[in-house]
């Protein structure tokens, strides 16, 4: 009897992903907060133009908005994976809410001039960055992983569903009411996400008998993953390329909108609108068109799209045009980012995952910070045009990424921590700071594998190196042709005790195969040694 195959279950939907009642809190919280930074920097910008009419600082109040994620992102991230998320969140968002207000009470005194606005944004963004990787990693956290890319797809329509409605409605507040009302209604925002993290605090981290992880450690262990983690380094340097070129566009826009198009504080906020709109458009069609071409096809696409977008802005004297143009170079701005964060956090274990997040953070709006700076000060030697054409150019050229940095999103055994044996073969555990730690593998390989063996324990350097060795290298045994040894050293016996709990599912069915080859009888030996002073 014929059997007729079964059909296959469709991908959670977004609408589903918000049935979980503290993702839809978090996610609404964060989307007012979200208005509330846009409607501030959109203020800020506008001001920049008409106190100074400079094109460069105009640019820098986007510097000024991102830079600390490029300062604080990954230190913030550690913190994220090691302390009390609710507390991180909290704290940074009362210190934002007092500085917010101090923004808003000193220009209505009329004390705040284009410095002193700098000065608070770029304090702000200090808390922004501060709380980011915690929202973010927390938000995720209460979601199962199979649904994992539609709510970092919700995230990424309210992020931009914020980018649409906070400029629009600053600039109607900003020409009825002046700049001051607008810091106001920010200090509304900012407390907004707080109450909504207070109500639904992330869940804590589950508890482990290993030592607390230091700042610095931490840091190097993020930095030390990304390097060895060939996944997840080809994602941050494709995004690196891609916000770099595209800043072009989101930093000279209030100067196209004053000298290029004629428009007003209204007219810009619409300009920036349209961006937002066009992302949350596109926001909606992700998920099926990321099934129907795949990731390259897809980013590829965005890529192209943006770079014409920018060209036309560049060379648009007509609003209506610029409007259309806009809302389709958001689009593609989202169907990329939101691409390109999906496979970043979908392609790590959960012990790194908020560092993760803060790398690519720190990628994306570090490289918009410094490439904000840039192409205002090139505006500001060339003209706008010939620098959003040259922004353009830099767009295209980044196709170029896609053969030596692939992307991919990792399967589920890659990012799945294999359960921890407790036998440590030592007659007693040193101090967590003692090290370094050398660590000897010894494996006996039948003759006729040798050269297998060889291949596949090559596979383990990744592993090894990702979770914490500063060094590791496969030995021969000239006395005895069948006996290898693996050895690799660790910076303490602390961050030994770290890389043997990374391991993951992929990682203990590579050691699986390497048995394989082994001489019967003949299980690999493990020895560990400890730096004497």
């Amino acid at each position: 009897m014929m059997q007729v195959p079964m059909p296959e279950a469709a991908p959670p939907s977004i609408r589903a992903t918000l049935r979980h009642d503290a993702f839809r809190a978090l996610l609404a919280g964060g989307t007012v907060y979200f208005v509330g930074n846009a409607m501030q920097a959109m203020a800020v910008a506008w001001l920049m133009v008409e106190l100074t009419g400079s094109s460069f600082l105009a640019a820098l109040v986007q510097t000024a908005v991102f830079l600390p994620m490029f300062l604080l992102a990954l230190p913030a991230g550690v913190m994220a994976d090691t302390t009390d998320r609710r507390r991180l969140m909290l704290s940074a968002l009362l210190v934002q809410a007092v500085l917010m207000s101090a923004m808003a009470l000193l220009y209505l005194l009329g004390w705040a001039g284009a410095a002193t606005l700098l000065v608070l944004t770029f304090l702000a963004g200090c808390c922004t960055a501060m709380l980011s990787p915690s929202w973010n990693s927390g938000i995720v956290d209460v979601v199962p992983r199979d649904e994992l890319p539609q709510a970092i797809t919700a995230i990424g329509i309210s992020y931009n569903s914020a980018r649409a409605l906070g400029p629009t409605f600053a600039g109607w507040v900003y020409a009825q009411a002046g700049a001051g009302w607008v810091f106001v209604l920010t200090v509304a925002g900012v407390l907004a996400l707080y109450a909504s993290v207070h109500l639904h605090p992330p869940q804590p981290h589950p508890p482990s008998r290993l030592p607390a992880e230091r700042l610095w450690g931490g840091m190097l262990s993020a930095l030390r993953f990304v390097r060895h983690s060939h996944t997840v380094l080809a994602q941050l340097v494709r995004t690196v390329a891609y916000s770099a070129a595209g800043s072009a566009l989101w930093a000279l826009l209030p100067v196209i909108g004053q000298r290029q198009l004629g428009l007003g504080a209204t007219g810009f906020g619409l300009l920036m609108g349209c961006l937002g709109t066009g992302a949350v458009l596109a926001g909606l069609f992700i998920g099926p068109m990321r099934l129907r071409l795949g990731l390259e096809r897809l980013v590829s696409i965005g890529c192209v799209v943006f770079a014409l977008v920018m060209g036309v802005a560049g060379l648009s004297h007509t609003p209506w045009l610029t409007y259309a143009a806009l809302v389709a170079g958001g689009g593609a701005w989202m169907t990329v980012m939101s691409t390109y964060n999906t496979a970043t956090q979908t392609s790590v274990p959960p012990w790194v995952r908020a560092r993760a997040t803060a790398m690519h953070t720190l990628c994306a709006l570090g490289s918009f910070a410094i490439g904000s700076a840039f192409w205002g000060a090139l505006s500001d030697l060339v003209g706008v045009t010939p620098a959003l054409l040259a922004g353009a150019a830099a767009m295209a050229a980044g196709l170029l990424l896609v053969r030596p940095f692939p992307l991919r999103m990792s399967a589920l055994d890659e990012v799945t921590q294999a359960p921890l044996s407790t036998d440590l073969f030592v007659a007693h555990q040193p101090d967590p700071e003692a090290g370094p730690v050398a660590v000897e593998v010894v494996y006996r390989v039948r003759a006729e594998c040798t050269d297998t063996f060889l291949d596949d324990v090559s596979l383990l350097r990744g592993p090894r190196r990702r979770d914490g060795a500063t060094f590791w290298r496969v030995y021969r045994d000239l006395g005895d042709p069948s006996r290898f040894a693996e050895r690799f050293i660790v910076t303490s016996w602390a961050d030994y005790l770290h890389q043997r709990a990374r391991a993951t599912l992929a990682d203990q069915e590579l050691e699986t195969r390497l048995r394989a080859h082994l001489q019967p009888g003949c299980p690999p030996e493990t020895q560990h040694y400890i730096a004497e002073r």
